[in-house]
């Protein structure tokens, strides 16, 4: 079922986020023990967005910045290399116990020992993202959006980033831009804001052509029953999602695109990379095959990156999926934690397993 994209636009992709910093030790080693840091500018969003912004597509960010910081100023000349044009406030910091970018600190892991990830979110300038700030009609309606990207870490950040995603879905809708959301549930976000949460996230949902998440994204987030997520057995695995797709589908008739990840830790360096994609009545599974690790930090957002820009560029349903898969594999082989393919063709190699030099 090929999905129709508006003629007229200025934006293949827009996302929404909040910018922050992440601190990688070198060498696979530790947090507690690293003494060489790579600093990099991240979000999962924008890890979404690259994969369109690096093969040529126009793509904007949303998003907000600590004014007069340097830490702001890194991460938009960050976004301008990545050829992500941005838009946002300035928020004053408000003095030293005042408003900053997020930290997330996270070393990638080695062999037997699996990677950690610490995220510092005290002061978040994002928690502030306000509809107020950002003038809807002119992007959706003057400008135009090919596809709207929201993610469940902006959605559950504050209340007023809850309206903010809730918002930009209506004036999608009302545009005819499609809407593509990420559930992403993180149970810190939600806790204490249960009912306000699946209030919106159900009508994000219900309003979406895209649903991304797993299993337990879709129970917890959008309350439809389900199996437990989970467990090693992917075939199992890969059962339990159509089963829950079907179920989403009744609740949700509006989405006509589903899709997730399957992944199995073999070591920190090794895993078994799969994925599942509902599209229409028609299932694509890509069985898990071993790939080799660098930092698997960003893979699932590298799959979504893949899964819209094959959609953007109006290909046949079956390569979506192989597409994202790839993307996905080949955000895993880069330190920094969204991919940066120098070419589809890149991406195909990875797809075929070819890994031969290419002069």
């Amino acid at each position: 079922m090929a999905i129709e994209l508006k003629k007229q636009f200025a934006y293949s992709l827009v996302v929404p986020t909040s910018m922050g910093i992440r601190l990688t030790p070198i060498d696979g080693q530790p947090m507690h023990v690293g003494r060489t840091l790579i600093m990099q500018a991240t979000s999962a969003e924008t890890n979404v967005a690259t994969v369109s912004s690096y093969l040529g597509l126009p793509v904007k960010v949303l998003t907000t910045f600590v004014k007069g910081s340097p830490i702001a100023q890194f991460i938009k000349d960050d976004l301008a290399s990545r050829r992500l044009q941005y838009e946002g406030k300035e928020v004053e910091q408000g003095g030293p116990w005042g408003y900053r970018h997020q930290f997330n600190l996270a070393d990638s892991g080695y062999g037997s020992r699996g990677p950690r990830v610490h995220n510092d979110r005290a002061g978040e300038v994002g928690r502030t993202l306000n509809v107020k700030d950002f003038d809807l009609d002119r992007l959706f309606g003057k400008e135009g959006v090919q596809i709207v990207h929201l993610s469940g870490l902006i959605g559950a950040l504050s209340p007023e980033t809850g309206t903010f995603c809730l918002e930009l879905a209506r004036a999608a809708k009302k545009y005819g831009t499609r809407i593509s959301f990420d559930l992403n549930h993180r149970a810190s976000f939600w806790k204490g804001r249960e009912a306000e949460l699946h209030r919106i996230f159900c009508e994000i949902a219900s309003l979406s052509d895209i649903l991304v998440g797993n299993e337990e994204d879709f129970q917890l987030c959008l309350g439809v029953e389900g199996p437990e997520a989970g467990g090693k057995d992917l075939a199992a695995k890969i059962e339990s999602f159509k089963g829950m797709i079907n179920a989403v589908k009744k609740a949700y008739p509006n989405a006509s695109v589903f899709g997730t990840t399957l992944r199995q830790v073999i070591s920190a360096n090794t895993h078994l990379w799969g994925a599942i994609m509902a599209e229409g009545s028609n299932w694509h599974v890509i069985e898990p095959r071993e790939i080799h690790v660098l930092d698997r930090i960003g893979g699932g957002d590298g799959f979504v990156g893949g899964m819209l820009y094959a959609i953007l560029k109006g290909w046949a349903p079956e390569k979506w999926c192989q597409f994202a898969w790839a993307t996905g594999a080949l955000a895993t082989t880069v330190l920094t934690d969204y991919a940066q393919p120098a070419d589809e063709d890149q991406v195909w190699s990875i797809w075929q397993g070819n890994a031969r030099v290419k002069r």
